[in-house]
């Protein structure tokens, strides 16, 4: 059991909750001004680990068939035939389970909107069927993080909040639209759509570029409407640093670089915002 659970967790790649949880904590921080209580700093972590792995893990379910027919990803975990979907399956239902528990744990908001946040996330795995915005909304799923985040504490909504989300919509998408242009010609060949299939390489990446200014504007945006000091803007700068040199290093002609700027560049930028905006307040 123990190593069918560390196969999931390899297929899920649960190390890339990096991305996102860092977020949620930045909304959960500014919802409180400062630290949250010790029982909404981990009810928020297990919310964003459950929620994450159950979409990650509906996603590889989903996309099995076309998994196995891409080079890039049949070596996946299910094409391979090392997990069983019935085993995957349970994770996905034990994982929604964990996140919904961990909503009701924090306050009655949390548990009501619960049932809409997994919806949001299960149903981007089906977009690239029928919508090259597929990118824009795994955006907006991911987006969720600091609106919940800032829920969490709270136990309401705020611009701020909003602000924050859309800042994510658009990094997101923008680094998914440069991963996406690895599979451009499978794309092409198995009707299924993303930016890069719609509008070609080179556009795609221009497109990309546009969503991380409209993410760095919306992050100056909430510094500003949140009052934070200088060490966020400092912050901010490194962000963008890590963002001109994420489009720098990837090219039409160059794609090999794409897993240095997905991974590497993307998890240093949901820290450093994190650090910056702790230290503000």
């Amino acid at each position: 059991m123990l190593n069918k659970l560390k196969l999931i967790l390899t297929m899920i790649k649960i190390e890339h909750t990096v991305f996102a949880l860092p977020f949620a904590f930045m909304g959960a921080f500014l919802a409180a001004r400062g630290w949250p209580n010790s029982g909404q700093i981990f009810w928020i972590l297990v919310a964003m680990v459950g929620i994450r792995s159950a979409a990650m893990a509906f996603n590889r379910l989903v996309d099995a068939k076309i998994d196995a027919a891409n080079q890039r990803t049949r070596d996946r975990e299910i094409p391979r035939g090392v997990l069983k979907k019935s085993e995957v399956w349970v994770f996905v239902a034990a994982s929604a389970a964990v996140f919904v528990l961990a909503a009701y744990e924090l306050n009655r908001l949390c548990f009501i909107l619960s049932p809409v946040a997994l919806a949001v996330t299960f149903f981007y795995s089906f977009t690239k069927r029928f919508t090259w915005l597929s990118h824009l909304i795994l955006g907006g799923a991911i987006g969720l993080a600091p609106i919940g985040g800032w829920v969490a504490v709270a136990g309401s909504f705020h611009p701020i909040a909003f602000l924050l989300g859309a800042a994510v919509l658009f990094w997101i998408a923008g680094f998914d639209i440069v991963y996406g242009c690895q599979d451009y010609e499978f794309d092409c060949n198995h009707m299924l759509k993303s930016i890069p299939q719609r509008w070609g390489i080179a556009r795609a990446l221009r497109v990309s570029e546009f969503c991380h200014l409209i993410t760095f504007a919306l992050l100056v945006t909430v510094g500003l409407m949140a009052g934070l000091g200088p060490v966020y803007y400092i912050g901010l700068v490194l962000i963008l640093a890590f963002l001109v040199v994420q489009h720098l290093i990837v090219s039409p002609e160059d794609l090999s670089r794409v897993n240095v700027s997905f991974f590497t560049m993307n998890g240093f930028i949901s820290l450093v915002i994190l650090v910056a905006t702790l230290f503000s307040l």
